[in-house]
């Protein structure tokens, strides 16, 4: 049986039920290298698949979101805010009737160069390189440049713009990344209000009021809350935000996250612990560059060693940065038998 029918059936399925403000999978901008198309996916269901299976994206589960080397299963690591995410922005893609498939990849790569030791982390390297460094333009730098062995994923200019272009300051192409923009203040603000809840620093009646009152009182209640206001505000409209009183509230409650929770002093205590060592990690490579895997080796040879320093350490998960750090500056244990 010929294939496809298939991939033409969704094109007619977005014409007949998209908004006209929608990115239509069958006009995308394309890749920078042409590529067969698939007679059975979109464009953009194919860029979901590939960032689902790269290695940068499980490498996402072992990464820290806020609490650094936490004690329980159930706080939130980069790959639980990544999934976070993706549902809360197709969830807005489809009252919007957007095109839920490329939401759905802009958000699944959005955070693939996040460092280890969440923003922590991204803190100490963004020091470490005059401010250079930046998890959205190194996200993009992984899926371009890193991944698939040097070869990057080749993905649709639409779903390269959103990662790029998610946070705060942002200007994606489409109104898919726009979405996705959104989505990801609304998952973290929230996920890291109950992770702090979790952690014992903050009781439910520590939350503004004022701030309560607009948002609702549980996550539940914010997270409904927020999509709406984005959904009631956007619909049929061309451009994607969230209504003005619940906007200022959303940012008003992550003000206050900042100040009570990301600053506490037992956050921040981890947090010098681990800018030290990633200082420490980042100095020792960029000196002895020899030490470096043999793929960054060869990719220094194209790239600055800064450059591609920051790459290998962007990449690693918390409990890979501690071994790496562990086998060059912790004594091991001596083998007497053998000597």
């Amino acid at each position: 049986m010929d294939p496809r029918p298939i991939v033409s059936a969704t094109y007619q399925k977005e014409r007949l039920f998209l908004s006209p403000y929608a990115c239509f999978s069958e006009k995308t901008r394309g890749r920078e290298t042409w590529e067969e198309p698939c007679p059975m996916r979109t464009d953009f269901q194919r860029d979901r698949d590939r960032i689902i299976h790269s290695k940068s994206f499980r490498r996402l589960k072992n990464k820290t979101q806020v609490f650094l080397s936490p004690e329980g299963d159930h706080y939130r690591t980069r790959l639980t805010h990544t999934l976070d995410v993706s549902q809360i922005g197709r969830s807005i893609a489809r009252a919007l009737s957007l095109n839920e498939d490329l939401t759905e990849a802009i958000a699944l790569g959005h955070d693939l160069g996040h460092t280890p030791f969440g923003h922590a982390g991204e803190r100490t390297l963004k020091r470490l390189t005059g401010g250079e460094f930046e998890h959205s333009r190194q996200s993009l730098r992984v899926v371009d440049v890193l991944e698939n062995e040097g070869k990057g994923l080749n993905l649709t200019f639409e779903v390269r713009d959103g990662i790029v272009n998610h946070q705060t300051g942002g200007h994606p192409a489409t109104l898919e990344g726009k979405v996705v923009c959104l989505a990801d203040k609304i998952a973290y603000i929230n996920h890291d209000i109950d992770d702090a809840r979790r952690a014992g620093l903050l009781r439910d009646e520590d939350l503004p009021e004022d701030l309560v009152e607009i948002l609702g009182r549980t996550n539940r209640e914010r997270i409904n809350r927020m999509i709406m206001a984005v959904v009631t505000e956007s619909l049929g409209q061309p451009d994607v935000r969230m209504e003005k009183e619940v906007f200022r509230a959303t940012y008003a409650m992550r003000d206050f996250l900042f100040k009570r929770v990301y600053a506490d002093e037992r956050a921040r205590t981890e947090e010098v612990r681990s800018d030290r060592m990633l200082s420490v990690l980042f100095g020792f490579l960029t000196e002895h560059p020899g030490e470096l895997p043999e793929f960054y080796r060869q990719l220094a040879e194209k790239w600055p060693l800064r450059q591609v320093v920051c790459d290998y350490i962007s990449s690693m998960s918390d409990r890979y940065a501690i071994h790496v750090f562990q086998k060059y500056f912790i004594p091991s244990s001596w083998n007497l038998e053998s000597l």
